[in-house]
């Protein structure tokens, strides 16, 4: 045996256990990621609460309110009425009235009963009307979240469960309509909506992904390589995230686990779209699937780390945010990313590799071929030869190349006009049962509430001020418009929680917590006044009235702390208006320096960004006709537009850098504007499919039946259309094509002339195997 053919043997038992192991590898982390992927849920945070920054008032105001009671509540709410109207019989009264005897009792999972959960008693009250009876269920909020029973569920979950179960069996068989509702039943039914991401979520968004890829490569075997390529990388990134928040070291909740999975899935796809273009292209050139392989990860590694380095960076200026919801984003996307990267550049190859020197197979039945050289002007580039001369996208370089400037003027113009729509997009928020995109019991429930109790009674807002301003506090907020009465917290109302007035007697609305005459309570030379709303503090209705309540207290003590459920809902809009405005600037910012680095240049990354900034607000524009006019919706989530910019420009920037790496290096033997022409001919079919991909998947968010999660859908799906059809197709190109060298300045000196080069084209004669 000759020393080269014992060398290729030895590379050959490399190969193929570098293979075996990385093979191996993966298996194990699908092993245990895929069991993370499904108990992702036990780690997340959903209360609004505890994303808020430890400076903004309503935390404070609710340390200090800690304080003066012995424990905190978080109501459930249990209200009946009569399904079709009229006055409750003096039955159903003592039905409702043994069911709140019995709550109490309720069992729970894994041992235990339902008081040993309850800050206070329980107890059946009518409403004035005598339509409804409403029993409040004041849970311990500081054990709301703990998990119980074998499958490991939230305490909030399992005990509005058996208030549901409990209320089904003995209300109803009086012949009423229970519903539960309150905080309590909020909480419980936004869980329960997420919880479709670990099943709902995941194969929808597969199975798009799968009829793609189905129709993309019209192969029985290779859309399931790039499939199983995504879902490993989402197993790697549920096993690096679920031991960090359970730690509490990043924060999880039900809407970033939803996007982790999507985002995943979208970016793991669109990597690997990459990289099987550019292996496809090299089998023609060389004749062992390895070394096609090795030139494909060679050329690809930029272009795929540069796209996965954007986004992650822009991800984590999330970090920057003063919202916790916001903020852990950061890590949890960033973490998905890297994962996705690791699953395209390692398992994928590995797989496609397999089948050894038969691997070019698992494209069959559109196997590519070997081609051998036949001239010197076709060494290279047998592929970009057929490319450029055929071809939907061929024609549409050719196209652009030839009328530039009016083609991007035009382009330019019109996303221009669907962006000037951007100022009508309602964005301030919206109440909790607007979240909803289904019917909810605890919204129905919430309806009933209002009709026929004073919901606002049910978490009223705090402050916390001096005990010598309390009286001066008091009458402040009695003043302001949508205040039904205020009063300082007094001794028998702190003993069982802090629960409101309302909590125990819905009735008195000007009632003060413990009674007029009860001895209010001082801590550290401070009180707790109890204001009552007209409005639910899960309303926006009520988000204004605790702003009046603010700026009136205000005046009168600058030091009092305002709070509670209105207030931190209040807090939570305002800090996502000021994240918008603190981390667009960042992110732009960065993102430009890793283009620079990437393109070696300044003007052609201004390019870029003017580009998708202005593919940006043409999104939103639309987005706002399609939310006001098209769905009527109610409004959208302060948070929308932020995870809008940050999705869209870092990733739509991707299929950018796609095209404007493969410009770049075809510039670099061409010149600029035929660089630009092969360029959009070669590219343009895998990254419309990527572009297809990551709108398909992120449209999938849309089964969630939640508002915020169907706003995003449209966003991103519609963003990703508009990058990858008219900025990547007809404005980058067009810009770049009418500039020509100068969007490589300053540094255009590896650059040819474009002039010189189209000279040197047309001295080429026509390879071997033009006809």
């Amino acid at each position: 045996m000759s020393h080269t053919a014992a060398r290729s043997r030895r590379g050959a038992v490399l190969r193929a256990l570098a293979l075996v192991a990385v093979l191996l590898l993966w298996l194990g982390v699908g092993a245990a990621g895929g069991m993370a992927q499904g108990t992702l849920s036990q780690v997340q945070e959903n209360d609004a609460a505890a994303f808020l920054p430890a400076s903004a008032e309503s935390t404070l105001a609710a340390e200090a309110g800690r304080e003066f009671v012995d424990t905190t509540s978080l109501p459930a709410l249990v209200v009946a009425t009569v399904p079709d109207g009229g006055a409750l019989t003096p039955q159903q009264i003592t039905a409702a009235q043994e069911f709140a005897a019995a709550v109490p009792e309720l069992e729970l999972p894994g041992g235990g009963a339902l008081g040993d959960a309850l800050t206070g008693p329980v107890a059946a009250v009518p409403s004035q009307d005598g339509e409804a009876v409403l029993v409040p269920v004041a849970l311990d909020a500081d054990r709301a979240n703990e998990l119980v029973g074998a499958d490991e569920e939230r305490l909030v979950n399992v005990a509005v469960d058996a208030l549901r179960d409990a209320g089904g069996e003995t209300l109803e068989g009086a012949g009423l309509a229970v519903y539960v509702t309150g905080p309590a039943g909020y909480v419980a039914d936004l869980v329960s909506a997420f919880g479709g991401i670990d099943g709902i979520l995941l194969g929808v968004a597969l199975v798009v992904v799968l009829v793609i890829l189905v129709i993309v490569y019209r192969s029985p075997s290779l859309p399931f390589a790039v499939l199983l390529t995504a879902v490993f990388g989402l197993c790697l990134a549920a096993l690096v995230i679920k031991p960090l928040a359970a730690a509490d070291v990043i924060q999880l909740n039900g809407q970033g686990q939803g996007i982790l999975s999507i985002l995943v899935i979208g970016a793991a796809t669109d990597y690997s779209l990459l990289l099987v273009a550019r292996y496809r292209e090299e089998l023609t050139r060389h004749a062992h699937p390895a070394d096609a392989m090795r030139a494909a990860w060679r050329a690809s590694l930029e272009p795929i780390l540069a796209s996965a380095g954007t986004v992650i960076v822009g991800l984590l200026c999330l970090l920057l945010s003063d919202l916790g919801s916001n903020s852990s984003l950061g890590p949890v996307g960033a973490v998905g990313i890297a994962s996705s990267v690791l699953a395209a550049l390692t398992l994928l190859p590995a797989m496609l590799l397999v089948g050894g020197r038969r691997s070019r197979y698992v494209f069959w039945p559109r196997t590519p071929h070997y081609v051998r050289p036949a001239g010197r002007h076709e060494v290279d580039r047998p592929a970009e030869a057929r490319a450029e001369r055929a071809g939907l996208w061929a024609r549409l370089a050719g196209f652009v190349a030839r009328h530039d400037r009016p083609v991007w003027v035009l382009t330019a113009v019109v996303l221009a006009g669907a962006a000037a729509f951007v100022p009508t997009l309602r964005a301030e928020g919206t109440s909790d049962s607007d979240i909803f995109l289904s019917e909810v019991e605890a919204v129905t429930g919430g309806e009933v509430l209002a009709r026929h109790f004073e919901a606002g009674q049910v978490e009223p807002t705090i402050v916390i001020a001096p005990e010598g301003s309390a009286d001066a506090v008091v009458t402040a907020a009695q003043g302001v418009d949508g205040v039904l009465g205020a009063s300082v917290l007094a001794e028998d109302a702190a003993a069982r929680g802090g629960a409101p007035a309302g909590a125990q007697d819905p009735q008195g609305a000007q009632g003060g917590p413990g009674g007029q005459d009860a001895a209010p309570i001082v801590v550290d030379g401070r009180v707790r006044v109890e204001v009552v709303l007209e409005d639910s503090a899960e309303s926006q209705a009520a988000l204004g009235t605790v702003a009046d309540v603010r700026e009136a207290v205000h005046e009168v003590e600058p030091d009092a702390l305002v709070g509670g459920a209105a207030a931190e809902r209040l807090d939570t809009q305002q800090t996502s208006a000021r994240d918008l405005r603190t981390i667009i600037p960042v992110v732009l910012v960065v993102i430009f320096v890793m283009l620079a680095l990437l393109l070696r240049a300044v003007v052609a990354p201004l390019v870029l960004l003017a580009a998708n900034l202005l593919s940006f607000g043409a999104t939103m524009g639309l987005a706002a006709v399609v939310f006001n006019h098209v769905l009527d919706l109610p409004g959208a989530d302060a948070t929308v537009p932020l995870y809008g910019f940050v999705f869209l420009v870092a990733l739509g920037i991707d299929y950018s850098i796609f095209l404007m790496t493969r410009v770049r290096e075809e510039s670099l033997q061409h010149g600029t504007r035929e660089g630009v022409r092969r360029g959009l001919a070669v590219t343009g079919g895998v990254i419309t499919s990527a572009g297809l991909v990551l709108a398909a998947t992120f449209s999938a968010l849309a089964v969630i039946p939640l508002l915020f999660l169907l706003q995003l859908a449209f966003i991103v799906a519609v963003g990703v259309l508009i990058d990858t059809f008219v900025v990547r197709s007809l404005l980058v190109p067009g810009i770049v094509h009418d500039i020509g060298r100068s969007a490589w300045w300053p540094w255009t000196r590896r650059v040819p002339r474009d002039e010189d080069r189209h000279a040197e084209r047309d001295a080429v004669p026509a390879p071997a195997h033009a006809g």
